[in-house]
């Protein structure tokens, strides 16, 4: 179980760093990106951006709320369409100097590389949970296939 917490945390950090990447809110990029944000991303976006989010949005995973930033994450990403998933990336990556046709696979990375991270935390989270009974009934049935 401590390498799962350990885990955790360390998908947590780079949670944390995803966004760290973007612009912050309240400062006048960070003001101009997560309203550019909420226009393409729709519905969607009221599960990330920091004014329906919360203040401490972050605050919240320190506090041991380590589900809440990924379970909003992939909220956001499952309600975008095509359409919508395309210009959040595109967003995303102007905010981050990624521009031209060259850059479209970059700018869809951050997305991608967000959603797995996500996945990982709550995947992480549920584990912590399990029993020394629970990892032996897991490794016997497979031992037993």
């Amino acid at each position: 179980m401590p390498h799962e917490v350990s885990y955790n945390h360390a998908a947590n950090g780079h949670l944390v760093d995803l966004f760290a990447a973007l612009p912050l809110p309240g400062a006048f990029e960070g003001r101009e990106f997560w309203r550019l944000l909420s226009l393409v991303g729709g519905d969607a976006a009221l599960n990330i951006v920091p004014g329906n989010a919360g203040g401490p949005f972050f605050d919240r995973l320190l506090d041991g709320n380590e589900a809440g930033i990924a379970g909003r994450l992939l909220s956001f990403l499952e309600e975008l369409d095509d359409d919508e998933h395309d210009a959040v990336a595109d967003v995303i990556g102007a905010a981050r100097g990624l521009l031209g046709g060259a850059a479209r696979y970059l700018r869809k990375l951050w997305l991608r590389d967000a959603e797995t991270t996500a996945w990982h935390v709550l995947l992480a989270r549920r584990r912590q949970h399990d029993t020394a009974e629970d990892r032996e009934r897991f490794l016997q049935a497979w031992r037993n296939a």
